[in-house]
C-alpha cells in the first residue's frame, strides 16, 4: 500500500505526503509551506520527487518553488494552469496517468472551485486527493466555475467506489456538518456523524479521510435528489443541477 501522511498547515489545511517503499519515490500534494515538508523529508529520510498541485491558490502552492530548488523534484499540475501555478515541469489532463513507483493516479478534471482544478485518484491504493472539489460533507466555493461545472464534477467523484478514501485539503468539517444538518435535519446518518466529528474536533484530531460511501451519506452536495433538501429549498421536483445551484448560494451565506 502507499504510505500517505498529513500534515496539518496554517489554520486549517492539510498537506499529504504519498511515499513508495519499493521505488523510494515521495510526492507531496498541494504544499502550501516548505518547512513542514523538509521536516519530514529529513525525519523519514526521503527525498522528494514529485509535487502534484490540484490548483492554484497560493495556499496550495506556496511552497513549489522553494520545494524544487531545494531537492530538484518535479511539478506536476493542470497543463491549461501553466501561467498560474509555480514552476510546472509536467502539464497534466483528464485522463492521464501520474506514477509513483507502481502506484498509479487517474487525473480527472473539475472544474468550479477553479477553472484548472485537477483530482488525482489512486484506484488501486482507494484513495482521492481532491483539493478543494470535494470536502467532507461540503464541497469548494465557486470562484471560477459555473453550478452546472461544479455539479458534474462532483457527480464524477460521486461515482468512484465506495471505498475510496476522499483525502480533501482543508478541515471545514465542523461548519459543513453543521450546515448540512440546517437542510437534512432528519438524516440520521448525518445526526451520527455530526457528532462523532464533533467529538473529534473536540480534541483537535483530523475528521479527514472520509469515503464516498460517506459523503453519499451524509453530504449535502452529493444528494440533491433528496426529497427533504428539495423542501427545504423549496424545490422539489426541480433539475439536479438547478438544486444545486441554490443548496450552494445558501451555503455562502451560511
Amino acid at each position: 500500500m502507499l504510505d500517505i501522511l498529513q500534515i496539518p498547515v496554517l489554520n486549517d489545511n492539510y498537506i499529504y505526503m504519498l511515499h513508495d517503499s519499493v521505488s523510494l519515490e515521495t510526492a507531496v500534494i498541494d504544499p502550501a509551506l516548505e518547512q513542514p515538508v523538509l521536516d519530514v523529508l529529513a525525519e523519514k529520510g526521503w527525498q522528494l520527487s514529485f509535487i502534484l498541485n490540484t490548483h492554484h491558490h497560493w495556499d496550495h502552492v506556496g511552497a513549489n518553488l522553494a520545494l524544487k530548488q531545494q531537492t530538484g523534484c518535479k511539478i506536476i499540475a493542470a497543463a491549461s494552469d501553466r501561467e498560474r501555478i509555480p514552476g510546472i515541469d509536467v502539464g497534466v489532463k483528464q485522463g492521464d496517468v501520474f506514477s509513483l513507483g507502481q502506484h498509479q493516479a487517474q487525473v480527472l478534471v473539475t472544474p468550479g472551485h477553479t477553472s484548472g482544478h485537477v483530482v488525482y485518484y489512486f484506484a488501486g491504493d482507494q484513495a482521492l486527493f481532491c483539493g478543494d472539489t470535494l470536502f467532507v460533507m461540503g464541497c469548494g466555493r465557486l470562484f471560477e466555475g459555473t453550478p452546472g461545472q461544479m455539479y458534474k464534477s462532483l457527480q464524477t467523484l460521486k461515482a468512484l467506489p465506495p471505498s475510496t478514501r476522499v483525502y480533501c485539503t482543508h478541515e471545514y468539517t465542523l461548519a459543513n456538518a453543521e450546515f448540512a444538518l440546517s437542510v437534512e435535519p432528519d438524516n440520521s446518518d448525518l445526526q451520527q456523524k455530526f457528532l462523532a466529528v464533533a467529538e473529534l474536533r473536540a480534541i483537535n484530531k483530523p475528521t479527514v479521510p472520509s469515503t464516498i460511501a460517506e459523503e453519499i451519506a451524509t453530504n449535502p452536495f452529493f444528494r440533491v435528489d433528496s426529497i427533504n433538501i428539495q423542501k427545504e429549498l423549496g424545490l422539489v421536483g426541480a433539475a439536479a443541477d438547478v438544486v444545486f445551484a441554490a443548496l450552494r448560494q445558501r451555503k455562502d451565506s451560511f
